[in-house]
């Protein structure tokens, strides 16, 4: 089946238009990350994007881990180890990008 998905990125790997994410896109830029997604990935990404959506702008590390503790039952200490045990190149480098954000120009891609 072909993908009928049309996105663009930038040099980078971003998405540049993040309203053309979704599930399917964020499959294929976390396969070029080396990610496979699966059931532990979507809380993190499904808030990102809820959060993108509500405010446009991309929710800092500390919104995801509070979401975390408060809906996932992580304490905040945890919730920061899940985010960089899925994200092993950084939040910015890896989930900013596989949740579709453009890429931050304030952040390192730590």
């Amino acid at each position: 089946m072909q993908s009928t998905t049309h996105y663009e990125l930038d040099k980078e790997g971003y998405i540049v238009d993040p309203d053309d994410w979704n599930e399917e896109v964020a499959g294929v830029l976390a396969e070029a990350e080396g990610l496979e997604l699966n059931d532990k990935y979507w809380p993190i990404l499904n808030f990102m994007r809820e959060y993108w959506v509500e405010h446009k702008v991309i929710p800092d590390v500390r919104h995801v881990i509070k979401h975390l503790s408060e809906h996932h039952g992580y304490n905040k200490k945890e919730a920061k180890q899940v985010i960089f045990t899925l994200f092993p190149y950084g939040y910015v480098k890896q989930a900013c990008k596989i949740a579709g954000m453009q890429r931050p120009r304030g952040w390192s891609t730590g």
